[in-house]
């Protein structure tokens, strides 16, 4: 089993498992409509859907196997604001996929890259990750711009790639190597 030390702290942020008295904060962003304008199964979220997706993401606070989800929620001094997620998607290659949300009122100041920051700090030195990938909906300028800062490379523009409520929709894919990502932040 592969978890963090407990909470992560960067300055102005702290990172934990998710628990189930994050409800209400969490539920204060996936019923917004442009929160979940990108994500796939759905519109905005009733609190009963929340209550469900909080009690999933709470479980979800080591890495056991691959296919594992670590969500965290990522937290300032008034509540949840957004979770990041690392999802083990090979222990062969040492991959992993990055995922985040974050409350639209918390944008803007760099908090979505200080909390994936750390999170992949953790991902390519204590974990042992050779490469993090990011996927996103081709339109989803805010997305790709995040993992733009963070350093990763677009290396994927999939056309027409997969059915988004009904549609074709295109799809971008960023990475980074654990090299890079230790070359990034020496300088």
């Amino acid at each position: 089993m592969f978890q963090p030390t407990y909470p992560i702290r960067t300055a102005r942020l702290t990172l934990r498992p998710v628990t189930t008295d994050d409800l209400d904060d969490v539920y204060a962003y996936q019923r917004r409509p442009d929160v979940m304008r990108w994500m796939l199964g759905g519109g905005p979220r009733t609190r009963e859907q929340s209550r469900a997706s909080v009690a999933a993401m709470a479980g979800e606070d080591a890495l056991r196997a691959e296919g594992d989800c670590l969500t965290l929620a990522v937290v300032t001094g008034t509540g949840v604001i957004g979770t990041v997620e690392l999802v083990w998607r090979s222990r062969a290659d040492r991959t992993a996929e990055l995922g985040y949300v974050f409350h639209p009122e918390h944008g803007g100041r760099g908090l979505a890259t200080e909390a994936a920051t750390a999170l992949l700090d953790w991902g390519f030195d204590e974990f042992g990750l050779h490469r993090v990938y990011g996927r996103c909906h081709g339109r989803n300028e805010a997305s790709a711009r995040l993992m733009t800062r963070l350093g990763m490379r677009q290396e994927a523009h999939h056309v027409a790639s997969y059915l988004f409520r009904g549609e074709w929709a295109d799809q971008l894919v960023f990475a980074v190597l654990a090299r890079e990502w230790r070359s990034r932040n020496r300088e």
